[in-house]
């Protein structure tokens, strides 16, 4: 039985499926030439190889990760941003708000305060913004408010400190400024407000393991990367009278005195 009242098992599987298929071209198993491509960091490796204990194997596999992860983000933040598109009384509009929520029948903010539309900026962490792009992000929202006087403007954090929804207080040009409309707040807690449903994220956060498992599994599509680098990289050490590390330098420094890759 499928357990989310406020989102449909085939929307939810589908969602989760366009959010893999953001992954693109990062699907793509790794080879020795994508590996470099923007050339590594050797000693780098080798500190992090001996400092933690780690098999050349799983340093190489910890890299091939850390540079997929790098646009990862940008993915998760389509997951995060693009569900709300299935949430009743939810749209998310292709270009100036992320989400914009609407309710004719009125929105319960916090201090007895009522609106029909509540604008959103997303965003992953509580920290990614600056103090200039939390600005602009501010003056955006304070805008909106005075253009519509029914409507509240939220940025909403994904791994934000705590569950809150609070009044956002920022300094703007040196002046600290906040508006009882314009507030910070987690994303469980937008959760709730959109759903009605108290733990509406975490009833999410629960099922989306199992789901994203069934999406890889029966997507061809989605089939896990086969990366070869360890493999090409094994094959020139054993070229080299089998040193991995020279294998390995002769990624960065191959043109280098001493160095040499025939």
């Amino acid at each position: 039985m499928w357990p989310l009242s406020f989102i449909s098992e085939q929307d939810f599987i589908k969602h989760v499926h366009l959010t893999i298929s953001q992954y693109g071209e990062k699907l793509a198993p790794y080879d020795l030439s994508a590996f470099n491509s923007n050339i590594i960091d050797p000693i780098k490796l080798i500190f992090d190889k001996t400092v933690y204990n780690f098999s050349w194997d799983e340093i190489i596999k910890n890299e091939i990760f850390r540079q997929r992860d790098k646009s990862n983000n940008n993915d998760i933040g389509y997951f995060h941003q693009r569900i709300f598109e299935y949430l009743a009384d939810c749209t998310v509009p292709q270009t100036g708000w992320d989400v914009v929520f609407s309710r004719a029948s009125g929105i319960a903010l916090p201090n007895d305060d009522t609106v029909t539309t509540v604008y959103v900026e997303m965003k992953n962490k509580h920290n990614t913004m600056n103090s200039t792009a939390a600005g602009k992000t501010y003056i955006k929202m304070q805008g909106q408010l005075l253009s519509d006087d029914d409507c509240a403007c939220f940025l909403v954090e994904t791994i934000a400190k705590k569950s809150q929804n609070i009044t956002w207080t920022i300094t703007v040009d040196k002046v600290k400024q906040s508006h009882r409309r314009i507030r910070r707040v987690s994303m469980d807690e937008f959760y709730a407000l959109v759903t009605g449903q108290r733990d509406a994220f975490y009833q999410l956060c629960m099922i989306l393991p199992s789901v994203i498992e069934e999406v890889v599994k029966n997507f061809d599509a989605v089939a896990t990367p086969r990366d070869s680098v360890y493999k090409e990289l094994s094959d020139i050490a054993n070229a080299k009278g089998g040193s991995f590390t020279l294998a390995l330098y002769l990624l960065g420094f191959n043109d280098y005195i001493g160095f040499t890759a025939d």
